[in-house]
């Protein structure tokens, strides 16, 4: 796509809002439908094989069927485009308080467990796939991309033969070659929020083998030997959350925010 860009399809490019490993994210008006200003995700061209089309087509119909106040409205899926919401904040990361971020937690949870209610897996949790709009104490945060989502009730999943997900906020049992599930979400939120609330995710490593091995056998990290702030409640339900055996984590993502916001707020 040359640049500068002013029209794709049918729509006006106002600005660039952001660049990706595999597409570039615009701000937008549709020529043909005038209204408020939308995000365009545009695949590059050097990734618009049938595999990334799909991905995009996936992001779209995952997005539409878990529609909730606190997911992404998605507007249109073209040919190797994606009409969506403006989410005018930037990502949770630029929140930088902690009541600010417990309240993010708490927006994303609850929209993982509607999607989780309604069969879907998100597959990809992460800060940066949360976005707050720029009126955060009204609308609050946003759950975004969810190219690799997948349903539970499909007959056929795909087979695990490569991790799509994030490996700083990957589960265990992903690791393990197994489906994804609502609890796997739950750890990669589990995840998200230390990397919000101490600085950094759980577990870091120099190499993706060291980052897996990590996952798969150290102890969940006790935070509340280093941080006078964090509570030993905290170090527990984080342990909880991250419990390698999915079983054993929370029923609900709303549940286990819930308990860090209890275990964290004076």
């Amino acid at each position: 796509m040359p640049e500068p860009v002013t029209r794709f399809d049918d729509f006006a490019i106002e600005g660039l809002v952001g660049r990706g490993g595999s597409a570039t994210v615009y701000r937008a008006q549709r020529i043909s439908r005038p209204g408020p200003a939308l995000a365009l995700k545009v695949l590059d061209e050097r990734h618009r094989a049938p595999s990334d089309l799909e991905r995009l087509h996936r992001e779209f119909e995952f997005a539409r069927r878990a529609a909730h106040p606190h997911v992404v409205v998605v507007d249109e899926c073209g040919d190797g485009w994606l009409a969506m919401e403006l989410v005018d904040g930037g990502t949770v990361s630029t929140l930088g308080t902690l009541p600010a971020f417990l309240t993010a937690l708490a927006d994303v949870a609850e929209a993982l467990d509607h999607a989780h209610r309604l069969g879907i897996v998100h597959c990809d949790v992460k800060p940066s796939n949360i976005l707050v709009h720029s009126d955060f104490s009204v609308r609050g945060a946003v759950l975004v991309d969810f190219g690799v989502a997948r349903s539970l009730t499909e007959r056929a999943p795909r087979p695990a033969t490569r991790i799509d997900a994030s490996l700083p906020y990957t589960a265990p049992e992903i690791l393990h070659g197994r489906t994804a599930s609502a609890a796997s979400d739950e750890y990669a939120l589990a995840c998200t929020a230390v990397e919000l609330l101490i600085g950094t995710p759980p577990f870091v490593a120099s190499t993706a083998m060291g980052l897996i091995d990590a996952h798969l056998s150290q102890p969940v990290p006790r935070y509340s030997r280093r941080l006078a702030w964090v509570s030993h409640a905290f170090d527990s339900i984080l342990a909880k959350a991250m419990a390698k055996d999915p079983d054993h984590r929370y029923a609900t993502c709303s549940e286990f925010v819930r308990l860090v916001a209890r275990a964290l707020t004076p």
